[in-house]
């Protein structure tokens, strides 16, 4: 009973450690690409439908602490895949 209850959190420990650790130079561009674009500024989305039921409208707008902070989205692309893969982004930033 020992041994599974070890195994269990072994495998848990393991599971964790690995989503925490480097992902591919390619994954880490496209992840860093949307943070680099969030922190250009305010960001949204604005929907409008007509349907059965009448008129309908969405509107929907986020800010990024890197935005407010008035941060270079260059700087943040670099320094993200640089956190992600322990190297330098594999392709330029193209905002």
């Amino acid at each position: 009973m020992r041994a599974r209850a070890l195994l269990i959190s072994a495998l848990a420990v393991s599971t964790t450690l690995a989503a925490c650790g480097p992902v591919s130079p390619r994954r880490a561009a496209e992840q860093c690409e949307e943070r680099a674009r969030a922190a250009q500024g305010v960001q949204g989305r604005v929907g409008v439908g007509i349907g059965s039921r009448g008129v309908s409208s969405d509107l929907e707008l986020s800010v990024t602490s890197d935005a407010l902070r008035g941060r270079d989205p260059y700087v943040v692309y670099d320094q993200c895949v640089r956190a992600k893969t322990g190297q330098g982004p594999i392709r330029p930033l193209a905002l």
